[in-house]
C-alpha cells in the first residue's frame, strides 16, 4: 500500500468527523434557536390570556354601564303607554258641556230680596221676595198669623223655592214650621217664587187692626203680581182670611186657608164666593176643636171649594206640624199640583 493510499482513508475519516461536528453544531444551534423561539412564543401566549381577561373585564364593565340605559328605555316606553291618551279623550268630552253656557241663563240669584210696598192708604209695608229657579214661575204669597210676622214662613218659603237654602234661617228650628228636617220632598224640578210680608203692627211700630190688615192683604197680592201673573195665596189665622180676601176676583189662581175666622171684617163665605164665581179654587183647613175656624170653613161653599178637617184643636200654623195626619204640608203640594203649577 502506498503512502497516498493510507492518507486518503484517514483524511476521509477526518472529514467525516468534521462533518459530524458541523452537523452537531448545526443541530445544537437549531435546538437552541427552537428553544428561544418556543420561549418567546410561550411568553406571547401568556400575554394573550391577560389581554383576553382585560377584554373580558372591559366587556363586563361595558354591560354594567349600559344596564342603566335599559331602565331608561323602559321609562320612555312606559310614558306613552300609561293610557294618557284615553284620559285625554275625557278632556275632549267636557267640550260639549260648554254648550249649556250658551243656553238661556238660569233664574235670578236664590237669595231673598227685601221689598217695600204700599197699601192703598199709603202705608209702607215690608216684604220679602224669594226668586224661583227660572223666570215666569208662579208666585206663592204667604200671609202670617196673629202674633207672628213674615219670618214665620222663612223655611217654608225656602222649601217652596226649592233652591237649596233650607236650613239657613236665622230663626231655624225655633218652631216645627221652621224645622225643614221633616218637610215632605218637593217634586223634582219644581221651584216656586215666594212673597211674604208682615201685616202692619207686627214688624213695625204701626197701629193696625182688621180693616188695616184687609188693605195689607190686598196690597200684598198686588205686590206679588209684579213678579209674575200667576199667583196663589196661602195664609194662617188672620192670614187665612187675608189669602182669600186679598185675592178677590181673578187676582189669584187659587187660595188656601189654614184656620180662617172672619178676622178681617169681610165674611169668609163672601170672599170664597167671589173667588168661586171667577173659577178660582179655594181650600179651607181647620180642626174641629177650633170653633172660629170650623164655623168659617163650614159657612162657605162653591163648585171649586173644598174643606179638610182634623179631629183636634190645632189652629193656624200648628196645622203645619209633623204629627198632623194627613200632612197639611203635603196637601199644599197637592193643591199646587191640582192648579197645574
Amino acid at each position: 500500500m502506498t503512502e497516498n493510499q493510507t492518507e486518503t482513508p484517514q483524511k476521509n475519516h477526518r472529514n467525516l468527523l468534521i462533518g459530524a461536528i458541523v452537523v452537531l453544531v448545526v443541530v445544537i444551534v437549531v435546538v437552541f434557536a427552537l428553544i428561544f423561539v418556543t420561549r418567546d412564543s410561550n411568553q406571547e401566549s401568556v400575554a394573550l390570556p391577560a389581554t383576553t381577561e382585560v377584554a373580558q373585564a372591559t366587556a363586563t364593565i361595558t354591560p354594567e354601564t349600559e344596564e342603566p340605559e335599559e331602565p331608561t328605555a323602559t321609562v320612555t316606553e312606559e310614558a306613552p303607554a300609561p293610557t294618557e291618551e284615553p284620559t285625554a279623550e275625557p278632556t275632549d268630552e267636557p267640550a260639549p258641556t260648554l254648550e249649556p253656557t250658551e243656553a238661556p241663563p238660569a233664574g235670578p240669584p236664590a237669595d231673598p230680596q227685601e221689598i217695600e210696598f204700599q197699601a192703598s192708604d199709603g202705608v209702607t209695608l215690608k216684604g220679602r221676595y224669594y226668586p224661583a229657579a227660572f223666570e215666569g214661575a208662579p208666585v206663592i204669597v204667604l200671609m202670617h198669623w196673629a202674633g207672628g210676622d213674615r219670618n214665620d214662613w222663612n223655611e217654608i218659603a225656602f222649601w217652596l223655592q226649592n233652591r237649596g237654602l233650607n236650613g239657613t234661617s236665622p230663626n231655624l228650628g225655633t218652631t216645627p214650621w221652621l224645622d225643614p228636617s221633616w218637610f215632605p220632598a218637593m217634586p223634582a224640578g219644581k221651584s216656586y217664587a215666594v212673597f211674604t210680608f208682615s201685616f202692619r203692627g207686627y214688624e213695625d211700630n204701626l197701629n193696625g187692626g182688621p180693616a188695616d190688615w184687609l188693605l195689607d192683604a190686598q196690597a200684598g197680592v198686588q205686590a206679588a203680581r209684579q213678579f209674575g201673573g200667576r199667583v196663589v195665596a196661602i195664609g194662617a189665622s188672620i192670614g187665612a182670611d187675608g189669602a182669600v180676601d186679598g185675592c178677590g176676583a181673578g187676582n189669584c189662581l187659587g187660595a188656601l186657608s189654614l184656620s180662617p175666622g172672619n178676622y178681617l171684617n169681610l165674611a169668609y163665605a163672601e170672599a170664597v164666593q167671589t173667588m168661586d164665581e171667577a173659577g178660582n179654587p179655594t181650600r179651607c183647613f181647620f180642626s174641629v176643636g177650633d170653633n172660629a175656624a170650623a164655623e168659617a170653613c163650614g159657612s162657605a161653599s162653591g163648585d171649586h171649594y173644598q174643606t179638610t178637617q182634623w179631629p183636634d184643636d190645632r189652629h193656624g200654623m200648628r196645622l203645619l206640624e209633623p204629627q198632623v195626619d194627613p200632612s197639611a204640608m203635603q196637601m199644599i203640594i197637592d193643591f199646587l199640583a191640582f192648579l197645574g203649577l
